[in-house]
């Protein structure tokens, strides 16, 4: 393990060290890293599942991800709204509260 774990091994490394290990190696060290998509468009499709299926679990992590990899809030909330007419209210609202609690937390200004 390097000196700092990943995401991966701090949230599960100690009750499932393989699933870290795959995480880490095989979907993040292998599928995000191909070359036929940018981080930014992964990032955006992943929000976009995520939100469809109501994954709320790992939402939030991956909202901020999308932030680092470019996506800019105003794309985050457009995508929410436009999702909340074919993946359904509730899921629309829920990630909207998340993006708004993750932005607050960073202190980000939400006029952007």
């Amino acid at each position: 393990m390097s000196e700092k774990e990943s995401a991966a091994q701090q949230a599960i490394g100690d009750i499932a060290p393989k699933l870290a290990d795959l995480t880490d190696q095989v979907l993040f060290g292998d599928v995000w890293d191909r070359e036929g998509l940018s981080p930014r468009d992964r990032s955006l499709i992943t929000v976009t599942a995520l939100i469809a299926l109501y994954r709320s679990d790992q939402l939030g992590f991956h909202l901020r991800l999308a932030l680092e990899n470019g996506l800019t809030q105003v794309e985050l909330s457009d995508a929410i709204t436009h999702l909340a007419f074919y993946a359904g209210w509730p899921n629309a609202m829920g990630a909207a509260g998340q993006l708004k609690a993750i932005l607050a937390a960073a202190g980000a200004d939400q006029d952007r």
